[in-house]
């Protein structure tokens, strides 16, 4: 019998670089002219790579804030358009003019101004899908008013009789429907809570209001929380909603966390929390460092969302509202890729930044000043938190898959070295039964091809899983140094694995 070995070769996909979905806020005062100025030159500069995935002012705005592009009196008038539609029967038309209507302005400033027009193109809505006999649309726009204010009442000069009574029956069923416990907590006492843009309380606040889809605002003062959805359902529906962070967040002039009082920690904190809702990988957090002497800077923290850990954090000096433009590319070089270009200094190794220690001179005698090129030296550092888990073992995964793939060559040429001796003793391409030396070296040659496949799949799976391992654990740290050692003699083979993990 003739034997053939064949060995499939094994083909690893290169994985393509993708940058992660990044977002700039910055952090500070957010009045402060020269900071927007500096934030926005430096999110221009990061936009302009075509490479990066990054986060607009305009659409962190539309996310969190989002603003109708009409003034209450346009919609008043838009609103009044829909009903002569409605009145000279285009009711289609009527229809879609309210509709129109409504999605702007359920984006204006809630309160009672508000409320009033929404009322309007909901009523509006009910009596047109009542005339087209859409009955289900029309009770589902009556109810959105009566659900929040059970005492309407339809103006007769304008209802006629027949809508009235189909309106005072909704009224009636929902005083029976089952209703929903709605219990808003804040964490500032006494926040004025709106539900679609009506004031039904202060926190903490207890409803029973019929099951459904609601926009939530909390306002205390000038401060406002971010408008959401929430679905109420259920025996209970409890919220507590944060509305000191939430009111630190501002999107004009430019995306923005309030911190008056310079507590870093906090605010970035608060940035990663930010960075969930808007639902990117990375935050960058700019803001100005002016210690009390020395130079100002304008710096520059990476976060990553995920495990709210720092990746690295660069700074440039800094003077009057624009920065120098080569200082803002090196910066976005550093931040965006963790290389320090030629005038980068990374920060010294006690870990404090040249911000925090404004006097150059250090017991080590480290210069952590950065050359004085107008005013736009640039620092930076690199975190020095150890290797995670993951990628720890995504290292170990990927030595092990490198090393088994070794060792299946080195298997496969001595499984050719039998296969060679084998062959001269073959007799018309047959294996005599009296020949113990070619049934041993036949028994040899099929011992290390099962030992081959098993490297050769090993050797893929593991390559593969540390592959992902390492995608699913960012880290800044460099990765811990590996060896792999394959050996081979006349008696067999044998690989290892060596490093510091």
């Amino acid at each position: 019998m003739r034997i053939t070995l064949t060995i499939a070769a094994c083909l690893i996909p290169a994985l393509a670089y993708a940058a992660p979905r990044r977002m700039v806020v910055a952090s500070g005062d957010c009045k402060d002219a020269e900071l927007g100025s500096q934030a926005k030159a430096f999110l221009d500069t990061l936009a302009s790579r075509p490479e990066q995935d990054t986060l607009s002012a305009t659409a962190f705005s539309e996310r969190l804030f989002p603003q109708s592009s009409r003034s209450y009196e346009d919609l008043q008038r838009q609103l009044e358009t829909a009903l002569d539609h409605f009145y000279e029967g285009r009711n289609a038309r009527a229809a879609q003019a309210a509709d129109e209507a409504l999605q702007q302005i359920n984006r204006l400033p809630v309160g009672e101004t508000r409320w009033k027009l929404y009322v309007e193109a909901q009523l509006l809505h009910g009596l047109n899908y009542r005339t087209m006999g859409k009955q289900k649309e029309s009770d589902t726009a009556f109810r959105n008013v009566l659900r929040l204010q059970q005492d309407y009442e339809l103006d007769p000069d304008q209802f006629a009789p027949s809508v009235r009574q189909s309106f005072d029956k909704l009224r009636r069923e929902l005083a029976r429907a089952r209703k929903v416990k709605l219990s808003v907590r804040s964490t500032l006492p006494s926040s004025d809570v709106y539900l679609d843009g009506l004031k039904v309380g202060q926190t903490p606040l207890t409803l029973d209001v019929p099951a459904g889809t609601y926009e939530l605002t909390l306002v205390k003062g000038t401060t406002t929380s971010f408008p959401r959805q929430v679905q109420v359902q259920g025996a209970d529906t409890p919220l507590l909603v944060d509305v000191a962070y939430e009111g630190s967040v501002s999107a004009s002039p430019f995306p923005c966390l309030a911190s008056a009082d310079g507590n870093d920690e906090r605010a970035l904190s608060h940035a990663v929390r930010l960075g969930g809702t808007l639902g990117v990988e990375e935050v960058i957090v700019v803001r100005l460092e002016r210690p009390s002497s020395g130079p100002k800077w304008f710096a520059a923290t990476v976060l990553n969302v995920e495990g709210g850990q720092k990746l690295r954090e660069g700074g440039f000096k800094t003077q009057g509202l624009d920065a120098p433009a080569e200082a803002l590319s090196a910066l976005v070089d550093f931040v965006t890729t963790g290389r320090s270009p030629s005038n980068l200094v990374v920060m010294n190794a006690n870990g404090k930044a040249p911000w925090e220690q404004p006097n150059s001179s250090h017991p080590g005698g480290l210069d952590v000043t950065a050359p004085d090129r107008l005013s736009e030296g640039v620092t930076g550092s690199v975190d020095s938190r150890p290797t995670s888990g993951m990628r720890k073992a995504s290292y170990v995964a990927l030595g092990a898959g490198v090393a088994a793939l070794g060792g299946a060559g080195v298997v496969r040429m001595l499984a050719q070295k039998d296969l060679n001796a084998l062959e001269k003793r073959l007799e018309n391409g047959r294996i005599l039964s009296t020949d113990k030396e070619a049934l041993e070296i036949r028994n040899s040659l099929a011992q290390k091809g099962n030992v081959l496949t098993g490297l050769l799949v090993g050797g893929g799976v593991a390559i593969t899983t540390g592959a992902v391992l390492y995608l699913l654990s960012p880290s800044s740290a460099p990765p811990p140094p590996v060896s792999v050692g394959v050996a081979a003699d006349g008696e067999g083979a044998s690989a290892t694995l060596s490093g510091s993990f």
